[in-house]
Protein backbone atom coordinates (compact mmCIF):
# COMPACT_ATOMS: atom_id res chain seq x y z
CA UNK A 1 0.00 0.00 0.00
CA UNK A 2 2.86 2.36 0.78
CA UNK A 3 3.66 2.89 -2.90
CA UNK A 4 0.51 3.12 -4.02
CA UNK A 5 0.26 5.96 -1.28
CA UNK A 6 3.16 7.73 -2.79
CA UNK A 7 1.96 7.61 -6.64
CA UNK A 8 -0.45 9.64 -5.28
CA UNK A 9 1.84 12.45 -4.66
CA UNK A 10 2.43 15.28 -6.10
CA UNK A 11 6.53 14.95 -5.34
CA UNK A 12 8.37 13.60 -2.53
CA UNK A 13 10.01 17.21 -2.72
CA UNK A 14 6.86 18.63 -1.72
CA UNK A 15 5.18 16.43 0.63
CA UNK A 16 5.20 17.13 4.22
CA UNK A 17 6.12 14.56 6.96
CA UNK A 18 3.47 14.67 8.49
CA UNK A 19 0.85 13.96 5.15
CA UNK A 20 3.58 11.31 4.66
CA UNK A 21 2.78 9.81 7.89
CA UNK A 22 -0.35 10.38 8.83
CA UNK A 23 -3.11 12.64 6.30
CA UNK A 24 -1.82 10.93 3.06
CA UNK A 25 -2.31 7.04 3.71
CA UNK A 26 -5.73 7.91 5.01
CA UNK A 27 -6.56 10.64 1.97
CA UNK A 28 -5.68 7.21 -0.25
CA UNK A 29 -8.24 5.03 1.64
CA UNK A 30 -10.94 7.36 1.29
CA UNK A 31 -9.92 8.10 -2.50
CA UNK A 32 -9.90 4.43 -2.99
CA UNK A 33 -13.97 4.59 -1.38
CA UNK A 34 -15.09 7.74 -3.46
CA UNK A 35 -13.32 5.90 -7.07
CA UNK A 36 -15.01 2.59 -5.85
CA UNK A 37 -18.24 4.72 -5.95
CA UNK A 38 -17.70 6.59 -9.02
CA UNK A 39 -17.47 10.16 -7.11
CA UNK A 40 -15.88 13.13 -9.20
CA UNK A 41 -12.93 14.46 -6.79
CA UNK A 42 -15.13 18.00 -7.04
CA UNK A 43 -17.27 16.58 -5.38
CA UNK A 44 -15.08 15.59 -1.83
CA UNK A 45 -13.33 19.12 -2.32
CA UNK A 46 -17.35 20.48 -1.65
CA UNK A 47 -17.26 17.85 1.11
CA UNK A 48 -13.86 19.18 2.59
CA UNK A 49 -14.89 22.75 3.13
CA UNK A 50 -18.47 21.68 4.12
CA UNK A 51 -16.86 19.91 7.19
CA UNK A 52 -14.59 21.97 7.81
CA UNK A 53 -17.11 25.02 8.07
CA UNK A 54 -19.18 22.66 10.29
CA UNK A 55 -16.61 22.49 12.86
CA UNK A 56 -16.44 26.16 13.44
CA UNK A 57 -20.03 25.69 15.46
CA UNK A 58 -18.49 23.48 18.09
CA UNK A 59 -14.97 25.71 18.54
CA UNK A 60 -17.45 28.55 18.81
CA UNK A 61 -18.93 26.94 22.00
CA UNK A 62 -15.84 25.03 23.20
CA UNK A 63 -14.47 27.17 26.59
CA UNK A 64 -14.27 24.18 29.19
CA UNK A 65 -13.61 27.39 31.45
CA UNK A 66 -16.63 28.31 31.38
CA UNK A 67 -18.43 25.04 30.38
CA UNK A 68 -16.27 22.49 31.73
CA UNK A 69 -15.94 18.90 30.17
CA UNK A 70 -19.20 20.16 27.86
CA UNK A 71 -17.08 22.59 26.42
CA UNK A 72 -14.03 20.02 25.94
CA UNK A 73 -15.82 18.03 24.36
CA UNK A 74 -16.81 20.67 21.83
CA UNK A 75 -13.61 21.52 21.16
CA UNK A 76 -12.27 18.14 20.65
CA UNK A 77 -15.46 17.76 18.02
CA UNK A 78 -14.23 20.64 16.11
CA UNK A 79 -10.84 19.76 16.16
CA UNK A 80 -11.86 15.88 14.82
CA UNK A 81 -14.31 17.67 11.95
CA UNK A 82 -11.23 19.76 10.67
CA UNK A 83 -8.86 16.39 10.61
CA UNK A 84 -11.59 14.89 8.77
CA UNK A 85 -11.73 18.30 6.38
CA UNK A 86 -8.13 17.40 6.13
CA UNK A 87 -8.08 13.76 4.98
CA UNK A 88 -11.26 15.02 2.20
CA UNK A 89 -8.75 17.94 1.13
CA UNK A 90 -6.00 15.50 0.71
CA UNK A 91 -8.20 12.25 -0.96
CA UNK A 92 -9.89 15.31 -3.55
CA UNK A 93 -6.40 15.60 -5.06
CA UNK A 94 -5.57 11.81 -5.01
CA UNK A 95 -8.25 10.94 -6.37
CA UNK A 96 -7.90 13.41 -9.13
CA UNK A 97 -4.39 11.77 -10.33
CA UNK A 98 -6.02 8.40 -9.45
CA UNK A 99 -8.57 8.90 -12.27
CA UNK A 100 -7.23 11.53 -14.60
CA UNK A 101 -10.25 13.25 -13.29
CA UNK A 102 -8.25 17.19 -13.13
CA UNK A 103 -10.33 20.27 -13.42
CA UNK A 104 -9.57 24.01 -13.66
CA UNK A 105 -12.52 23.82 -11.54
CA UNK A 106 -10.44 21.49 -8.95
CA UNK A 107 -7.96 23.51 -9.35
CA UNK A 108 -9.72 26.34 -7.97
CA UNK A 109 -11.80 24.84 -5.11
CA UNK A 110 -8.44 23.50 -3.95
CA UNK A 111 -6.95 26.69 -3.35
CA UNK A 112 -9.60 28.94 -2.23
CA UNK A 113 -11.02 25.89 0.26
CA UNK A 114 -8.47 26.25 2.97
CA UNK A 115 -9.81 30.33 3.20
CA UNK A 116 -13.70 29.55 2.84
CA UNK A 117 -13.19 26.92 5.53
CA UNK A 118 -11.05 29.17 8.32
CA UNK A 119 -12.94 32.39 7.36
CA UNK A 120 -16.24 30.82 9.94
CA UNK A 121 -13.67 29.27 12.07
CA UNK A 122 -11.90 32.47 12.71
CA UNK A 123 -15.12 34.48 13.28
CA UNK A 124 -16.67 31.62 16.10
CA UNK A 125 -13.36 31.89 17.66
CA UNK A 126 -14.18 35.79 17.85
CA UNK A 127 -17.79 35.06 19.44
CA UNK A 128 -15.97 32.99 21.78
CA UNK A 129 -13.53 35.37 23.04
CA UNK A 130 -16.51 37.96 23.49
CA UNK A 131 -18.98 35.37 25.02
CA UNK A 132 -15.73 34.18 27.08
CA UNK A 133 -13.47 36.56 28.45
CA UNK A 134 -13.62 37.51 32.05
CA UNK A 135 -9.78 35.73 32.39
CA UNK A 136 -8.54 38.48 30.02
CA UNK A 137 -10.26 41.62 31.30
CA UNK A 138 -9.17 40.17 35.08
CA UNK A 139 -5.55 39.89 33.36
CA UNK A 140 -6.14 43.77 31.37
CA UNK A 141 -7.75 44.62 34.43
CA UNK A 142 -10.64 45.68 32.58
CA UNK A 143 -14.48 46.28 33.91
CA UNK A 144 -16.33 43.00 32.75
CA UNK A 145 -19.07 45.50 31.31
CA UNK A 146 -21.27 44.77 28.49
CA UNK A 147 -19.95 48.31 26.67
CA UNK A 148 -16.21 46.84 27.19
CA UNK A 149 -17.22 43.86 25.91
CA UNK A 150 -18.48 45.28 22.33
CA UNK A 151 -15.16 47.12 22.29
CA UNK A 152 -13.03 43.47 23.01
CA UNK A 153 -15.33 41.86 20.41
CA UNK A 154 -15.26 44.42 17.62
CA UNK A 155 -11.47 44.85 17.89
CA UNK A 156 -10.83 41.18 18.01
CA UNK A 157 -13.24 40.96 15.20
CA UNK A 158 -11.00 43.50 13.13
CA UNK A 159 -7.78 41.49 14.26
CA UNK A 160 -10.00 38.42 12.54
CA UNK A 161 -10.28 40.11 9.39
CA UNK A 162 -6.58 41.29 8.93
CA UNK A 163 -5.15 37.26 10.10
CA UNK A 164 -7.88 36.02 7.78
CA UNK A 165 -7.63 38.11 4.54
CA UNK A 166 -4.30 39.45 4.60
CA UNK A 167 -1.94 37.43 6.50
CA UNK A 168 -3.42 33.27 6.12
CA UNK A 169 -4.88 34.22 2.33
CA UNK A 170 -1.70 35.43 1.21
CA UNK A 171 0.86 33.19 3.13
CA UNK A 172 -0.95 30.57 1.84
CA UNK A 173 -1.12 31.54 -2.03
CA UNK A 174 2.54 32.68 -1.98
CA UNK A 175 3.00 28.92 -0.25
CA UNK A 176 1.29 27.62 -2.97
CA UNK A 177 2.62 29.62 -5.79
CA UNK A 178 6.47 28.50 -4.76
CA UNK A 179 4.99 24.93 -4.65
CA UNK A 180 3.97 25.26 -8.21
CA UNK A 181 7.10 27.11 -9.56
CA UNK A 182 9.22 23.62 -7.51
CA UNK A 183 6.73 21.19 -8.99
CA UNK A 184 7.30 23.18 -12.84
CA UNK A 185 11.02 22.62 -12.74
CA UNK A 186 10.84 19.34 -11.04
CA UNK A 187 8.59 17.67 -13.50
CA UNK A 188 7.17 20.46 -16.35
CA UNK A 189 4.57 22.02 -17.40
CA UNK A 190 2.29 18.89 -17.45
CA UNK A 191 3.32 17.90 -13.61
CA UNK A 192 2.76 21.80 -12.42
CA UNK A 193 0.01 23.74 -12.14
CA UNK A 194 1.38 27.41 -12.61
CA UNK A 195 -0.52 29.85 -15.14
CA UNK A 196 -0.43 33.27 -15.74
CA UNK A 197 -3.27 35.69 -14.42
CA UNK A 198 -3.40 36.96 -18.32
CA UNK A 199 -3.89 33.04 -19.63
CA UNK A 200 -6.09 32.95 -16.49
CA UNK A 201 -8.60 36.02 -17.75
CA UNK A 202 -7.97 34.96 -21.60
CA UNK A 203 -10.62 31.57 -19.93
CA UNK A 204 -12.59 33.59 -17.86
CA UNK A 205 -13.50 35.67 -20.83
CA UNK A 206 -14.06 33.08 -23.18
CA UNK A 207 -16.30 31.13 -20.68
CA UNK A 208 -20.09 32.00 -21.26
CA UNK A 209 -22.20 32.94 -18.52
CA UNK A 210 -24.64 30.38 -19.30
CA UNK A 211 -24.56 27.36 -17.70
CA UNK A 212 -21.11 28.27 -16.37
CA UNK A 213 -22.20 30.95 -13.28
CA UNK A 214 -20.48 28.76 -10.40
CA UNK A 215 -17.61 27.85 -12.58
CA UNK A 216 -16.87 31.53 -13.88
CA UNK A 217 -17.57 33.09 -10.49
CA UNK A 218 -14.90 31.16 -9.29
CA UNK A 219 -12.77 31.32 -12.55
CA UNK A 220 -12.74 35.27 -11.51
CA UNK A 221 -11.37 34.71 -7.60
CA UNK A 222 -8.52 32.57 -9.68
CA UNK A 223 -8.16 35.61 -12.21
CA UNK A 224 -7.43 37.68 -9.00
CA UNK A 225 -5.04 34.76 -7.49
CA UNK A 226 -2.85 34.17 -9.55
CA UNK A 227 -2.41 37.82 -10.42
CA UNK A 228 -1.46 38.70 -6.57
CA UNK A 229 0.91 35.30 -6.97
CA UNK A 230 2.74 37.02 -9.59
CA UNK A 231 2.38 40.88 -8.17
CA UNK A 232 4.40 39.51 -5.19
CA UNK A 233 7.09 38.11 -6.58
CA UNK A 234 8.80 40.34 -9.54
CA UNK A 235 11.96 39.16 -9.51
CA UNK A 236 10.71 35.49 -10.53
CA UNK A 237 8.79 37.00 -13.08
CA UNK A 238 11.79 38.75 -14.50
CA UNK A 239 13.42 35.25 -14.65
CA UNK A 240 10.67 33.56 -16.61
CA UNK A 241 10.21 36.47 -18.87
CA UNK A 242 14.21 36.25 -19.01
CA UNK A 243 13.66 31.96 -19.55
CA UNK A 244 10.84 32.80 -22.41
CA UNK A 245 13.40 35.30 -24.15
CA UNK A 246 16.01 33.00 -24.38
CA UNK A 247 14.80 29.71 -25.22
CA UNK A 248 11.44 30.27 -26.76
CA UNK A 249 9.71 29.48 -23.34
CA UNK A 250 10.61 28.72 -19.82
CA UNK A 251 9.24 24.52 -20.09
CA UNK A 252 12.45 24.83 -23.22
CA UNK A 253 14.92 25.74 -20.14
CA UNK A 254 18.10 23.52 -20.41
CA UNK A 255 17.70 20.52 -17.98
CA UNK A 256 21.20 21.68 -15.74
CA UNK A 257 19.16 24.92 -15.09
CA UNK A 258 15.90 22.92 -13.78
CA UNK A 259 18.24 21.15 -11.72
CA UNK A 260 19.98 23.97 -10.24
CA UNK A 261 16.37 25.75 -9.69
CA UNK A 262 15.38 22.55 -7.86
CA UNK A 263 18.72 22.77 -5.18
CA UNK A 264 17.94 25.36 -4.17
CA UNK A 265 14.86 25.62 -4.24
CA UNK A 266 13.93 22.23 -2.01
CA UNK A 267 14.88 23.70 1.39
CA UNK A 268 12.00 26.43 0.86
CA UNK A 269 9.29 23.58 0.38
CA UNK A 270 9.03 22.76 4.63
CA UNK A 271 8.47 26.28 4.85
CA UNK A 272 5.32 26.68 2.54
CA UNK A 273 4.20 23.70 4.15
CA UNK A 274 4.19 25.21 7.54
CA UNK A 275 2.27 27.98 5.83
CA UNK A 276 -0.18 25.95 5.08
CA UNK A 277 -2.67 23.46 6.32
CA UNK A 278 -0.81 20.99 9.39
CA UNK A 279 1.33 23.41 11.48
CA UNK A 280 -1.52 26.47 11.26
CA UNK A 281 -4.20 24.07 12.24
CA UNK A 282 -1.99 22.31 15.23
CA UNK A 283 -1.57 26.04 16.45
CA UNK A 284 -5.40 26.54 16.27
CA UNK A 285 -5.85 23.11 17.98
CA UNK A 286 -3.66 23.94 20.49
CA UNK A 287 -4.66 28.17 21.41
CA UNK A 288 -8.43 26.16 21.49
CA UNK A 289 -7.80 23.29 23.86
CA UNK A 290 -5.73 26.20 26.64
CA UNK A 291 -8.70 28.31 26.19
CA UNK A 292 -6.88 31.17 24.55
CA UNK A 293 -8.21 31.05 21.44
CA UNK A 294 -7.13 35.21 20.73
CA UNK A 295 -3.63 33.84 21.02
CA UNK A 296 -4.22 32.09 17.50
CA UNK A 297 -4.61 35.33 15.61
CA UNK A 298 -1.27 36.57 17.77
CA UNK A 299 0.24 33.40 16.22
CA UNK A 300 -0.94 33.81 12.38
CA UNK A 301 0.22 37.89 12.14
CA UNK A 302 3.08 37.85 14.12
CA UNK A 303 5.39 34.14 13.76
CA UNK A 304 3.42 33.10 10.71
CA UNK A 305 4.17 36.42 9.01
CA UNK A 306 7.81 36.46 9.70
CA UNK A 307 7.98 32.99 8.57
CA UNK A 308 6.62 34.23 5.00
CA UNK A 309 8.24 37.20 4.52
CA UNK A 310 11.48 35.13 5.27
CA UNK A 311 10.84 32.17 2.41
CA UNK A 312 9.79 35.53 0.07
CA UNK A 313 12.95 37.12 0.48
CA UNK A 314 15.11 34.04 0.15
CA UNK A 315 13.01 33.20 -2.89
CA UNK A 316 13.09 36.61 -4.57
CA UNK A 317 17.22 36.51 -3.92
CA UNK A 318 17.03 33.36 -5.39
CA UNK A 319 15.71 34.12 -8.43
CA UNK A 320 17.82 37.18 -8.86
CA UNK A 321 21.34 35.23 -8.66
CA UNK A 322 20.29 32.66 -11.20
CA UNK A 323 18.90 35.26 -13.40
CA UNK A 324 22.67 36.72 -13.73
CA UNK A 325 23.40 33.28 -14.46
CA UNK A 326 21.50 33.41 -17.65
Amino acid sequence: MKQDVQHTYKSNDTEEWLDRVFTRPIGYLWAKFFQRLGVHPNVVTMLSIIIGITSAFFFAHGSWRMEGSAGLMLNIIGILLMMWSNFYDSADGQLARMTGKKTQLGRILDGAASIMIFIPVYCALVWRCYQYHSIEFLWLHIADTEHNAIIYGLTLFALCLFSGFVCHSGQCRLADYYRQIHLFFLKGESGAELSTWTHQQQLYNAMPWRYHLIEKAFLKTYVNYTRQQEKATPAFQRLMQRLHHRYGKAGNAPESFCDEFRRRSLPLMPLTNILTFNTRSIALYLCCLVDLPWLYFVFEIVFMSVLCGYMHHKHEKMCNELLKSI
